[in-house]
């Protein structure tokens, strides 16, 4: 090898990719990305899994979650192999309900919740020091219904909990709500209440919190618009600044919007858009206003989740139905994005992951 080769493989990250494989291709994947050029490479299938959609990373990087999106729904806990070249199924669990589609830790790892689309709820578990999930399920169900054809009852999309841990937010795309568990000291949940009310048919689906401020902007699939909304941390309700579009004035067409990320100096946010099959850039203000600077083509179909590299140099998309993860440069001054000509293959990505 050398020494560029070795610069190289001295630098590269390791990205996680969860897919809606099937068959000997279902499960969780592994690429090498080269944080100075962009390019993917090195493809590795780390473990089988059964619809194995949205991951999450412990914080040492030792343990990685998935909620499956089967029927029942399920959560499964994952552990590395000693040379860290595969993953060890560790624990499966019951979501509780169906088509687990979002999981998340809680600030301290004590804690792991998921929500469960099909079924419209959500499931929280307890985690012990080892990061082992411990069988002792606490359930919530939603209730409701709203006015677009694919909200004919609840449909939780996503969890949070909040910076302090003191809360879990369920982001239900069917009941156009999201709602707030206060988690009490012994780490259960107590009822529910409205952080926020959207409007009729926005089908809010993600949500994502300022890193310094009290702040939080949420995506509306059904709506194809983003929310900026002020954070109340005592009472968990949300206070809305904002809504904008997420597509050009003169399209026409059909849209379902997925993910929503926020670059680290919080000047920028990104969301996308599957159907119109882009990347929306947003500038934000310091007051949290939003202003659509553009669409960037995600070169590829059905954009699901994407990921910022930790440098914040490059975005990476998966596109679930042209099975291809595509790469691009950030400009850190205007916030705009630009195709590297970078890609990866992969059946039906739809979950980035740095390591």
């Amino acid at each position: 090898m050398d020494n560029a080769e070795q610069e190289i493989e001295n630098t590269s990250l390791k990205l996680l990719v969860g897919t809606h494989a099937s068959g000997d291709e279902q499960g969780i994947y592994q690429l090498d990305f080269n944080p100075k050029t962009g390019e993917l490479s090195s493809s590795e299938h780390l473990v089988k899994e059964d619809n194995s959609g949205y991951l999450y990373l412990s914080k040492d990087g030792k343990r990685v979650y998935s909620s499956n999106g089967t029927k029942p729904g399920s959560v499964s806990a994952f552990e590395w192999n000693e040379d860290g070249t595969q993953l060890i199924k560790t624990s499966n669990f019951s979501s509780e309900g169906d088509g687990a589609c979002y999981i998340e830790l809680s600030p301290k790892e004590d804690l792991l919740a998921a929500a469960n689309y099909g079924s419209g709820g959500i499931v929280m578990y307890p985690v012990d020091e080892k990061g082992n999930i411990i069988d002792q399920p606490e359930a919530k169900q939603h209730v409701g219904t709203g006015p677009h054809k694919n909200q004919k009852s609840a449909h939780a999309h996503c969890v949070k909990f909040s910076k302090a841990g003191d809360f879990l937010y369920a982001v239900d795309l069917g009941i156009d709500k999201i709602l707030a568990y206060p988690i009490d000291s012994d780490g259960k949940l107590g009822k529910e209440r409205i952080a926020l009310q959207l409007d009729p048919g926005d089908g809010p689906r993600h949500l994502i919190f300022h890193l310094t401020k009290n702040r939080v902007y949420i995506i509306n699939e059904l709506g194809s618009s983003v929310v900026s909304a002020d954070v109340d941390t005592e009472t968990g309700t949300f206070t809305r600044i904002d809504k904008k579009s997420t597509l050009p004035e003169d399209y026409d067409g059909n849209n379902a919007c997925a993910d929503i990320h926020l670059s680290n100096d919080g000047k920028f946010l990104y969301a996308s858009n599957r159907g119109h099959n882009s990347i929306a850039t947003f500038s934000v203000s310091d007051e949290g206003k939003l202003n659509l600077l553009g669409t960037e083509s995600v070169q590829g179909d059905w954009p699901r989740n994407f990921s910022l590299s930790p440098d914040n140099n490059f975005l990476l998309v998966a596109n679930r139905k042209t099975g291809n993860i595509t790469v691009f440069k950030r400009d850190a001054t205007s916030g705009l994005l630009s195709f590297t000509g970078h890609e990866a293959k992969l059946p039906q990505p739809v979950c980035l992951k740095f390591r």
